[in-house]
């Protein structure tokens, strides 16, 4: 069994809608051979609470508008560390970069045929491997700054 077309349209959406929103590290599987409940899952990754909100909100609005798709079930909103969103053929799981590298949930799916995404969506792998260096220097940075 593979991703229907219905799925892929709306994790290509999904995709889009997430790189508009600069997540990081967008890929999707297809699991509809290892799991029954659902045909694809969509991961992003955005280094703050706000833009893991801000990534979901997109995502949801642009679904609804695009495609007419609501989500059966939202969860994980109030402390916007990892949001799902079920929408019966898919699921989305935006997460706070440290949930990402934390739970790891590439190395559960591995196994599965990645899914061919837009184009913004597949420039935004590495994105939070770059976005951590750079933070860790601009720490680095600032503890030199207060040495001296």
């Amino acid at each position: 069994m593979t991703a229907t077309d219905r799925s892929i349209e709306l994790i290509t959406t999904a995709a889009q809608a997430a790189a508009d929103k600069l997540a990081h590290d967008i890929i999707a599987y297809d699991v509809s051979d290892v799991l029954s409940i659902t045909d694809a899952f969509l991961l992003a990754s955005a280094p703050n609470d706000r833009q893991v909100k801000s990534i979901v909100d997109e995502i949801e609005e642009r679904l609804l508008k695009d495609l007419g798709a609501k989500p059966v079930r939202r969860e994980g909103d109030r402390e916007a560390r990892w949001v799902l969103l079920d929408y019966v053929d898919i699921v989305v799981h935006v997460q706070h970069s440290e949930e990402r590298v934390f739970y790891a949930l590439e190395r559960l799916w591995k196994d599965c045929p990645e899914l061919e995404l837009p184009e913004d969506a597949k420039a935004t792998k590495g994105k939070a491997a770059e976005y951590a260096k750079l933070r860790a220097e601009e720490d680095e940075t600032a503890g030199f700054g207060e040495l001296r």
